[in-house]
């Protein structure tokens, strides 16, 4: 049984995938610079704020095997840009075979662009750390240690490509195409809006649209997947569940807890 891809497939999915609120202090970027946590006047008005964060169960079928959560952890400074830092993490798995990954990015508080993503996957006996540097005001970016290569305007990556849907109009029936992944192989991604839904969650009852995102790759959101995303049809729109059609059986998450919502 692969549960595998679930961890990796599914993470790299959600973060396939912002007014907040200035909060003082300060913070250090894994590159070693500091910034604010106050927002700059140019920052642009988004429904979710520095903490912010969001729990959820992973479900295999019917069978809980591990939980999930997406966290807003600070604002800090990339090559002198404020930005937005969001981690997203899965643990869990079946006996002999674990996951343990983590998801990180860094975009601009002002444009959403990507300027740096983290990938720590650990799945069974696979491990894999990628490290991207995003440069959108050259059109490049660099994975690890290898070459520069040519990126998209505006690039996204996998996470911040969620918060990104979060700020968009989505009208049920219509379909958006955005050409913003940072790998351009990747593009469009299409979000189509599907429904509205009221569901129930371990986290509440929640009014919901239902998105069902594509990229122009395989996994769970390839154009053959038939996941869904429901969200909160307020001003919110966090993401409350999740479900996917895998060949080996359904991977679902569900929202336990939230907290430092706007």
């Amino acid at each position: 049984m692969k549960i595998v891809s679930s961890g990796a497939a599914l993470a790299a999915a959600l973060m396939l995938a912002v007014s907040a609120s200035p909060v003082t202090g300060q913070a250090t970027d894994s590159g070693g610079g500091r910034a604010s946590q106050r927002l700059p006047a140019t920052a642009l008005s988004v429904p979710f704020q520095v903490g912010e964060r969001l729990d959820y169960d992973v479900r295999f079928g019917s069978l809980k095997v591990g939980h999930g959560s997406m966290e807003v952890r600070e604002i800090a400074e990339v090559r002198g840009h404020p930005v937005w830092h969001t981690v997203f993490t899965i643990k869990g798995g079946i006996p002999l075979y674990r996951v343990n990954d983590r998801y990180e990015s860094w975009f601009d508080v002002t444009t959403l662009n990507s300027l740096r993503y983290h990938q720590d996957v650990d799945e069974g006996s696979y491990e894999r750390t990628r490290r991207f540097e995003i440069f959108p005001e050259r059109g490049m970016f660099r994975e690890n240690d290898r070459p520069e290569e040519p990126t998209v305007p505006n690039p996204l990556d996998d996470g911040s490509f969620l918060y990104f849907v979060r700020t968009v109009p989505l009208e049920v029936g219509k379909s958006y195409d955005y050409p913003r992944y940072f790998k351009a192989a990747g593009n469009p991604v299409r979000i189509r809006v599907v429904r509205k839904e009221t569901i129930t969650v371990p986290g509440g009852t929640f009014k919901t649209v239902v998105l069902q995102p594509t990229f122009q790759t395989k996994g769970i959101f390839s154009n053959n997947g038939k996941a869904e995303v429901w969200i909160t049809d307020d001003d919110r729109r966090m993401m409350v569940q999740m479900k996917s059609k895998l060949s080996f059986g359904s991977l679902n998450l569900y929202l336990r807890a939230s907290s430092g919502t706007k």
